[in-house]
């Protein structure tokens, strides 16, 4: 992961702790993964918190000149919103399905 996409991701994921989201996590793939540098991964309080959050998030997003591959007018209500900007991909998920989904778990590096 290059300086400026982990500089990029912390700024994203104080974003959302500045936002009330909860347990922010960021997850380098570069190794693992082929289309994306690293995941940022936050809870969300409900489905208003997650569309509020998602479309206050877009504008940071331009800010830091990142590019949204996926922006929807209306973020899903079904609890997860995966927002694609190449490099980095913002999960902003409900607990539930944070805790269903484990991506953490999935993404973790294996020692061999």
């Amino acid at each position: 992961m290059t300086d400026l996409t982990s500089s990029n991701a912390n700024i994203i994921g104080q974003f959302l702790e500045d936002h009330k989201c909860k347990d922010i996590n960021i997850i380098d793939v570069s190794g693992e993964c082929s289309w994306s540098d690293c995941f940022v991964i936050a809870t969300v309080n409900s489905v208003g918190h997650l569309k509020g959050v998602a479309h206050e998030l877009w504008s940071e997003l331009n800010s830091l000149g990142l590019e949204v591959n996926n922006r929807h007018k209306n973020p899903q209500g079904d609890g997860w919103e995966l927002i694609d900007c190449g490099s980095i991909v913002v999960h902003l998920m409900s607990s539930e399905l944070r805790d269903f989904y484990s991506l953490e778990k999935l993404w973790q590096k294996k020692d061999l």
